[in-house]
């Protein structure tokens, strides 16, 4: 075997282990999370609010915030108001529920733009028996805004505009999402170009070795 093949492609397997070393930056979202009070705090709802039917006494959450996919580990209201407050002021009426709703506008951090958010609010609606959370919170904190997925982009039209937007790693510290600098050059670029400067070399080598023989 030449020799230059055997000098190569122990270099060549390191530029690639190095290509792909990089972390793939975190991705978190822009997005208002739905919540319900339980006894021991706020669970996730793994059903959508237009799905999701609370039962009377619940009390819904809703967060907006940047936080990671997956639900679990998003951002929590940090209000913790039980029903009783919330809904001291609302009479039970025959053939309706009352549903205490917990609205947290997140922090200027969250919102992503000069739009002030909100101060956090509570408030109690009394709706029919199969209401869905999506109708609980239309009955207290219009506008809703959806996309056309069906997605939840505002409550009490906060914000103005987006919809879930996706923000990476370099997002969040600065990066392109949000109108910074990488910070860096890409090691990929960098690695690819090693690479290719390699193969170029070794093509050379094998050609003057050709003709000096």
């Amino acid at each position: 075997m030449p020799l230059a093949p055997l000098l190569l492609a122990p270099l060549l397997g390191a530029l690639l282990l190095v290509a792909t070393a990089a972390p793939a930056e975190a991705a978190g979202y822009r997005y208002w999370s739905f919540w319900r009070a339980t006894d021991t705090g706020w669970a996730y709802q793994q059903q959508g609010p237009a799905v999701s039917v609370p039962p009377d006494g619940a009390v819904d959450g809703w967060r907006f915030a940047v936080s990671p996919d997956g639900g679990r580990d998003a951002a929590r209201p940090r209000a913790a108001t039980g029903f009783a407050a919330v809904c001291a002021d609302t009479p039970a009426q025959e053939g309706r529920k009352r549903v205490a709703v917990v609205l947290d506008f997140g922090t200027a951090a969250d919102a992503g733009s000069t739009e002030a958010p909100p101060e956090q609010r509570t408030a109690c609606a009394a709706v029919a028996p199969n209401a869905t959370s999506a109708e609980v919170l239309a009955a207290v904190a219009p506008p809703l805004r959806y996309d056309t997925n069906g997605l939840l982009c505002a409550i009490a039209g906060y914000p103005r505009a987006g919809c879930g937007e996706q923000l990476g790693g370099a997002a969040a510290a600065g990066g392109p999402a949000d109108g910074g600098g990488h910070g860096g050059p890409d090691l990929g670029l960098i690695a690819g170009g090693a690479l290719v400067a390699v193969l170029a070399g070794g093509a050379v080598w094998q050609t003057r070795r050709r003709r000096s023989s």
